[in-house]
């Protein structure tokens, strides 16, 4: 049986507004299990990217708690927080905001430059990941010689290289064409499987949410069953 991974209990966060304050999130509850696949959905403005920044440790909740593989991170300082995002949680944006100078094979194995792994090391992880992923011949390309599902495919190599235990995908299908969109999610899909990465993904797209082991409605700054 799996067990729980991420486990959020009574998360709130919100911005001060010219009319007072506004409060995206309230009280967010949620289990991620080991491995499983989770869709959250909710209409634009709702709060979706906001959630993955706090979860991802990129923004402080106002309150809450947040524990990755039974640590609280959520009060980590930031130097913490950094090795924490670096060793353990994964990031696709909708934009896959890969380094432009640097090929394909660069910016895969970057993260785990930072993490000090020699480079022989790394770009046979760079390697194993762009072949599973259809982009070996395209690994000396730059993002500029890419298309925009080749950019996500290797956006998806750089964020899995450091074999996250979380990854979280921010409308990471969102620029791609449905075609495209449903070629780059199963090949997400099947990789995370493979990686043993939980996944959190906000989409637009119901139909590739349904997809998903579980769906997620954030509704009102709750997350509410989909």
């Amino acid at each position: 049986m799996s067990k729980s991974l991420f486990k959020v209990s009574g998360l709130c966060k919100g911005f001060d507004a010219p009319d007072g304050r506004l409060e995206i999130l309230r009280a967010i509850e949620f289990d991620l299990l080991e491995g499983e696949f989770l869709a959250v959905v909710g209409e634009s403005g709702s709060g979706k990217s906001t959630m993955l920044q706090v979860l991802g440790t990129l923004e402080r909740p106002d309150a809450g708690e947040i524990y990755l593989a039974g640590e609280a991170i959520q009060d980590l300082g930031s130097n913490k927080q950094a090795h924490l995002r670096n060793e353990k949680i994964g990031f696709v944006y909708q934009a896959h905001h890969l380094i432009p100078e640097l090929t394909a094979l660069e910016n895969v194995v970057l993260p785990l430059m930072v993490q000090g792994v020699a480079l022989e090391t790394a770009n046979k992880r760079g390697r194993e990941l762009l072949m599973r992923l259809g982009m070996a011949e395209r690994e000396k390309h730059i993002p500029a010689k890419l298309s925009g599902g080749e950019a996500q495919r290797v956006a998806v190599a750089r964020a899995l290289a450091t074999r996250p235990r979380v990854l979280l995908a921010d409308e990471p299908t969102g620029n791609l064409d449905e075609r495209t969109a449903h070629e780059v999610f199963d090949l997400l899909q099947q990789l995370c499987r493979e990686e043993n990465a939980a996944v959190i993904m906000v989409t637009h797209s119901k139909t590739l949410a349904r997809e998903c082991d579980r769906m997620l409605s954030l509704h009102e700054g709750q997350l509410i069953p989909a």
